[in-house]
């Protein structure tokens, strides 16, 4: 894809970044429940998954991510804080073992049994073509915000660097963009449903991605990567994948599950190296991964 001007960047809805086609590799991750976990298989969303995660329909089978992956043999999962970023993460509710990663349009991505595939989030994407790479981290950071009330801290930045506030566009303000500007004007009425907050996320990701992501201040050391953390690499296209889980051994070494979205906007889901795991590891001087060229450790981000 062409780089464009930036007035130009800013106007096009589908010229935020995402990621290339994939190319199979080999072996499928091994995937299996975690010890002690008290789920048998899909099931449909229990009352708390509900409240957790709102998109989610109450018919729709699920299976919680922490039961479903176990820990490389010899590692245990970092402890997270209750209620954090990384603890909501963890329980994210996946789709039955098989589901392909379909575009917004239903094309299929990636076949269920793919090697390079572990799960698919149950997560929609939409229907407009935007929830991509970037926005697919941005709708996750903002769903947890949402579910524990936290909206007044929903806020995330344009390309340009203009702010955009959930509370603001919930009271009715709406963006006006002239070239590499923008105006926050009040003109809707005041709505504060998750149907409007869906139709605000649409709004971010309209005019964010994965330059506005590369250009968040948080830059964690690898010693303190924790689930919630990114990889981003800024461009048109760039990409960015988000670290969903982290486990650790008694040597102190890392791995990392990690989930995407793309170009064209697909389901968001957790892919593997092809090498027999879901899990990468941490240690190397770079995250080599299947789909992009491989991140450096400077591209790590935290919202």
């Amino acid at each position: 894809m062409r780089l464009l001007p930036w007035p130009l960047f800013l106007l096009l809805p589908a010229l935020h970044a995402g990621a290339a086609t994939p190319v199979p590799a080999s072996a499928p991750g091994a995937v299996a429940p975690t010890s002690g976990a008290t789920e048998t298989g899909p099931h449909l969303p229990t009352r708390e998954q509900l409240s957790r995660y709102p998109w989610l329909s109450k018919t729709v089978l699920v299976r919680s991510l922490e039961a479903t992956i176990a820990p490389p043999p010899g590692f245990t999962r970092v402890a997270v804080e209750p209620g954090s970023f990384a603890a909501w993460l963890r329980s994210l509710p996946l789709r039955p073992a098989g589901t392909p990663v379909r575009t917004f349009l239903g094309d299929e991505v990636l076949a269920g049994d793919d090697p390079l595939l572990a799960a698919v989030v149950e997560l929609d994407v939409g229907t407009t073509g935007l929830q991509q790479c970037a926005d697919s981290i941005i709708r996750l950071h903002a769903e947890w915000l949402w579910s524990q009330g936290r909206k007044e801290r929903i806020a995330y930045r344009f390309t340009s660097g203009h702010r955009a506030q959930w509370t603001g566009y919930a009271a009715g303000d709406r963006a006006e963009v002239s070239g590499s500007k923008v105006s926050w004007v009040r003109t809707a009425p005041a709505a504060r449903s998750h149907t409007a907050f869906r139709a605000y996320l649409d709004l971010v990701f309209t005019y964010a991605g994965t330059l506005s992501l590369q250009s968040e201040k948080t830059r964690p050391a690898r010693e303190d990567i924790q689930p919630g953390d990114f990889f981003v690499e800024g461009g048109s296209p760039g990409h960015a994948i988000l670290v969903v889980e982290v486990a650790v051994n008694e040597a102190g070494e890392r791995m990392a599950l990690l989930g995407q979205g793309s170009i064209p906007a697909q389901d968001f889901h957790i892919f593997t190296p092809g090498q027999g795991s879901p899990w990468f590891s941490l240690q190397g001087d770079e995250l080599v991964t299947p789909f992009w060229t491989p991140f450096p450790w400077t591209s790590l981000r935290r919202l």
